[in-house]
């Protein structure tokens, strides 16, 4: 099974960090990262951009409109994404538990129930 596990970050949190703290968090999700390609659950992982540098896009009757910044208010944002593939929920959430910033941030852990390749 697909799990789609969502890193949330809240700035504010993040800023409290010491230097040490975010040095053990980058080389954490670089040992992460060889940990599950070594075991072969990782398919992909990105970092995301700055909510401040994204826009929303709609299309309203048949007007397309484009705002900056995120979708909702919130003081969490979505940092980034690994897709893994493991044999049980259970497992998506030891994953889960392994990203080194869970100590600061969440992580949600969601499957994926449709996947149409390009």
């Amino acid at each position: 099974m697909k799990y789609l596990l969502l890193i949330h970050m809240n700035p504010d949190v993040w800023q409290t960090l010491t230097q040490a703290d975010i040095d053990e968090v980058m080389t954490g999700h670089e040992a992460f990262i060889k940990t599950i390609k070594e075991s072969g659950e990782l398919i992909r992982t990105d970092a995301l951009g700055q909510p401040a540098e994204s826009a929303v896009v709609r299309v309203r009757a048949g007007a397309q409109t484009v705002t900056d910044g995120p979708y909702v208010e919130a003081k969490e944002f979505l940092a980034g994404f690994y897709l893994v593939e493991c044999a049980s929920k259970e497992r998506a959430y030891e994953l889960a538990a392994m990203i080194p910033d869970v100590k600061w941030n969440a992580i949600e852990v969601r499957p994926i129930v449709h996947t149409e390749e390009a």
